[in-house]
């Protein structure tokens, strides 16, 4: 089904691959009639011209690289804009689409959300933006069908910004990186290594989009094969693929943990431009005729099953029919699995949805970037016309992505036929991807075809003893298990006349409602403000010497964004950096803040000028252990702050509050052994925290430890890879290394100055 190559591979005429080694270079020299240089067939990928176009450096091994379009939701893009405006935004000098489908519901929180709306319109005035009202569309399908176009880069403040079958490169990155782009600025990164994905084969009848990007997940995400690189589909089997098929494999590249992800181009992704109106947008992409990719990963699409991704991670994949084999062994794997993603908070077993040997679902969802494409749902209709799905405990929502795709459903009769199956439909939204929709009841089972399925990311509380689960499926799936009344059951375990439907998209539904400044400027416009949305707080400079105190150890193998700053209904402070701060780690470790916030307050009274002892007592020994051996330390030079270690900290979500809520708290650094996204390690440097590595699991300090690291600020600006770091003990200070890894001129001054705002206003 899914086969990795060892080493690097070659491609030639786009339909054959050659392994890299000894016997590479005669055979494609036999083909070509001339020596073949891998430097040059390095070239030769979609990626690399794309990325040369929008590279200003003049260097193809250190981008700068400047987007042609930004795109961001209601939970990023209040912070965002708060940063620009603080950093001295007077336009926007690219065109900036505002989305609303995360706060969507205006339901909790008083005002908070509605607010938080009207801040997104008045600021596209202003700026000259475009705005799309909640309900329009779910932020990636809007860039599908208005914003990506062949050869173009897009960025975006989420994670699953991802528009590659379509032939744009496209990144999700925390809002700082947007900030960038907004003040003229440039994304910074190392020339990333481009894996080949090569399809080959035809996708069997029951078989979707999610099915095939499951597999691929399973097969990459724990070894990081794909790892911030970025993944080229190619091959014969892309022929076989709708559009809608390709954007729904697409979409889940991140879950892979890859930088971003591109397509070869053909006549089916021109009609998809021609139909939206966008003609003028297509461009036929291809490799060269010998190209090099670092990694190739080969896809029999014919071999790939109906997947299941079980609680709680992308990668726990199984096909559905080994599922159904093997119930006891597998939901054992899966509840031990939970002991660690639930740190033992609360009883947790899925055998008791076992029921005659079979596995009882509670739940189905068909909704968001992923699953709410125009295919899927017309899909699911055919595969549940004529059934029903009961009266018991399942239930089966559908939200199709945009309002242009829950139209045509209307008019060619899909949404009746899923309505009279007892199905509800609801308009555009991503709530149920990230726990603000459709929670299900506790210790329930729900099956979705969405994103990811973390925990808490169905509306769980641990800490208030509530707990369900998420299994991630095709939407297929969900309806084959939806007609068998929630009984888990394989798309190709039932028999049904899945038909192609011709899709037309109505341009008018936009027109009629979505503000399109243009691109001009409205200087005169006045910014809408409600009472939840605040200024970021004031942030210091990076200290000549550092003490830090280690208020919370995690060694999960991996912590999720999801871990470090809940999602769900604490989405409405997002605009609220203090209010939002107050949820840090709260699922995880519920100590950290009022942990942090001791630091903090220490911290404070040294730029007061006060000591901090007459705050906190505990500090006096620390400096005087450290005192002992550097003398030469006082409260004046050595700033005081808190920080925590993780395993591999940042799976998951582009969402820079994960870092800003550490570093509103007093948080100066993080200690890992290695971060699992490059997105997140850019958030903490943005924020102005250190992204301390540390080699060893054997760890010489430990929570509420004291970590003392003299000349933190010269060891920045010296560009030094190791620091010396010391644990203060009774005994004194115990030495160990850090390292900060490889930094850009830029970060290093981001971090010395404390924050991306204050190096734009200082």
């Amino acid at each position: 089904m899914v086969k990795l190559y060892e080493g690097g591979a070659y491609l030639y005429q786009g339909m054959e691959v050659i392994p890299d080694g000894a016997e590479a270079g005669a055979l494609l020299k036999s083909k070509t009639g001339k020596e073949i240089v891998k430097e040059d067939a390095v070239k030769g990928t979609i990626a690399y011209g794309i990325l040369e176009k929008h590279n200003i450096s003049g260097n193809m091994e250190k981008l700068k690289i400047k987007f042609d379009k930004l795109t961001s939701h209601d939970i990023t893009f209040v912070g965002i804009i708060q940063t620009a405006r603080a950093s001295g935004l007077e336009m926007f000098p690219v065109p900036y689409v505002l989305t609303n489908c995360h706060n969507s519901l205006c339901a909790v929180g008083g005002t908070i959300n509605e607010d938080d709306h009207m801040f997104g319109l008045t600021c596209a005035k202003k700026y000259g933006g475009v705005y799309v009202p909640p309900h329009q569309a779910v932020i990636h399908q809007f860039a599908r069908e208005m914003l990506a176009g062949g050869g173009r880069m897009i960025l975006g403040s989420d994670s699953h910004t991802r528009y590659g079958a379509l032939g744009t490169m496209a990144m999700g990155e925390g809002g700082p990186e947007l900030v960038k782009q907004l003040l003229n600025q440039t994304y910074d990164i190392n020339m990333p290594g481009v894996v080949g994905v090569y399809l080959t084969g035809k996708p069997v009848k029951g078989v979707g989009p999610q099915d095939v990007a499951l597999a691929l997940i399973g097969a990459v995400f724990a070894n990081g094969y794909v790892k911030n690189k970025v993944l080229e589909f190619v091959g014969p089997g892309i022929e076989h693929l709708s559009a809608d098929f390709r954007i729904g494999i697409d979409v889940m590249t991140t879950e892979t943990t890859c930088l971003s992800s591109i397509w070869k181009t053909d006549q089916e992704i021109k009609d998809f431009y021609d139909i939206h109106g966008r003609s003028e947008d297509y461009a036929e992409l291809n490799p060269a005729e010998v190209c090099y990719y670092d990694g190739m990963i080969e896809i029999d699409l014919g071999a790939v099953k109906p997947m299941i991704a079980m609680p709680f991670h992308p990668s726990n994949t199984y096909t559905i029919e080994e599922v159904n084999a093997n119930l006891d062994d597998i939901l054992h794997d899966v509840e031990e699995r939970a002991k660690v993603s639930l740190d033992g908070q609360v009883a947790y077993s899925l055998k008791d949805k076992v029921r005659d040997g079979k596995l009882y679902v509670d739940q189905g969802i068909i909704a968001g970037c992923a699953g709410g494409g125009f295919e899927n749902i017309c899909a699911a209709a055919d595969i549940l016309k004529g059934k029903y799905i009961g009266n018991d405990e399942f239930t089966l929502s559908i939200y199709p992505a945009s309002t242009p795709i829950y139209m045509e459903l209307m008019k060619n009769g899909a949404a009746a036929a899923l309505l009279g199956t007892g199905a509800i439909l609801k308009t555009a939204f991503c709530g149920p991807c990230f726990g603000a929709g459709d929670t299900p009841a506790n210790h329930s089972f729900s099956i979705r075809h969405s994103t990811r399925n973390f925990p808490n990311r169905e509306g769980s509380k641990l800490q208030n003893g509530q707990i369900a689960s998420v299994a991630l499926m095709d939407a297929r799936s969900i309806a084959a298990t939806a007609a068998n009344q929630g009984f888990l059951t394989a798309a190709t375990d039932v028999d049904a006349d899945l038909k192609k439907y011709k899709y037309y998209f109505d341009s008018s539904i936009y027109e009629n409602r979505v503000f399109d400044s243009k691109g001009k400027a409205d200087p005169n416009a006045e910014i809408k403000f409600g009472p939840n949305i605040k200024d970021w707080p004031q942030m210091s400079e990076l200290t000549e010497n550092l003490v830090l105190k280690v208020v919370s150890e995690i060694h999960d193998p991996v912590t999720t964004t999801d871990e470090l700053i809940p999602s769900g209904e604490t989405s409405s402070y997002r605009s609220n950096p203090l209010g939002l701060a107050e949820f840090t780690l709260s699922r995880k470790d519920p100590e950290y803040v009022g942990r942090a916030k001791e630091v903090q307050a220490m911290e404070k009274a040294r730029i007061a000028g006060e000591h901090p002892c007459q705050v906190n007592g505990e500090i006096r020994p620390v400096m005087d252990r450290i005192k002992e051996r550097f003398p030469e330390i006082n409260h004046e030079n050595i700033g005081i702050g808190s920080t925590i270690f993780a395993v591999k900290p940042g799976d998951g979500s582009a969402r820079e509050q994960a870092a800003s809520c550490q570093k509103v708290l007093g948080g100066w650094a993080n200690i890992a052994n290695e971060y699992a996204t490059k997105r997140y390690r850019s958030n903490l440097i943005n924020w102005g925290m250190l992204p301390f590595l540390i080699d060893t699991e054997d760890l010489p300090f430990h929570n509420l430890d004291y970590i003392f690291i003299p000349d933190i600020r010269k060891a920045v600006e010296e560009k030094k890879s190791e620091i010396s770091a010391y644990v203060v003990k009774e005994d004194g200070l115990k030495e160990f290394v850090l390292k900060l890894g490889e930094l850009t001129d830029d970060e290093r001054s981001i971090i010395l100055k404390g924050c991306l705002i204050n190096y734009n206003r200082i």
